[in-house]
């Protein structure tokens, strides 16, 4: 546990030090942890198991092994196919193209970002946060980055569908979307705007007035 927190913390340090994308901490980190378990585990193992007469059984204690049958491979593919199709959209420039028509459209670029929010609850936001990383060239300390984290991540909550926990919800604890609908949409729209408005507030008057 102190090891992976330990690995976890060490990402944006590797970043700071060595300018590399964290995407290569984060497997470093991984590759350590996993070696680390393996290690540990081979402990573990009886006398059989090592001298090579078990060896059908000893690949069963390794955690890495047991870690990866637990993936669930088409959610990665789902993610993995998103991913790969808002990149192939901002590659051919559609993307900006959108955001072009979009602030022709609406120039105020919050309502733009509501409108994230209010389609979060009916789209996936990993697809919607993804497009939005194509779409505005803003610096990454921008305060726009906040807001649209904000907006996909507590707009999705409008909607049971719309966030994954909401999914996962709706199946454990037999929730009917349609009671959802009309008991607790309406206090997450609420809820939605009126953080949405304070956070304009204390983006314009508080930091930055």
């Amino acid at each position: 546990l102190y090891l992976g927190l330990g690995a976890i913390l060490f990402v944006p340090i590797f970043k700071t030090v060595t300018h590399l994308p964290p995407y290569v901490g984060m497997m470093l980190s991984l590759a350590v942890v996993a070696t680390f378990a393996e290690i540990y585990s081979n402990k573990k193992f009886n006398i059989s198991s090592v001298e090579g007469e078990d060896d059908d059984n000893a690949g069963h204690h390794s955690p890495v092994h047991h870690s990866l049958s637990k993936i669930e491979l088409p959610s990665i593919l789902f993610f993995l196919g998103i991913l790969l199709a808002v990149a192939a959209m901002e590659s051919l420039g559609i993307l900006f193209n959108a955001a072009g028509a979009l602030n022709e459209a609406i120039p105020n670029t919050d309502i733009v970002v509501m409108l994230f929010g209010v389609g979060s609850a009916v789209i996936d936001n990993v697809p919607l946060v993804a497009a939005s990383m194509g779409m505005f060239s803003e610096p990454l300390d921008s305060p726009l980055w906040h807001f649209i984290a904000y907006s996909a991540g507590t707009g999705g909550s409008m909607l049971i569908i719309g966030s994954a926990a909401g999914v996962v919800a709706m199946g454990m604890e037999k929730i009917d979307f349609f009671w959802y609908l009309k008991k607790i949409a309406w206090l997450a729209l609420i809820g939605f705007v009126s953080g949405a408005i304070v956070f304009i507030l204390l983006r314009d008057f508080v930091l930055h007035g």
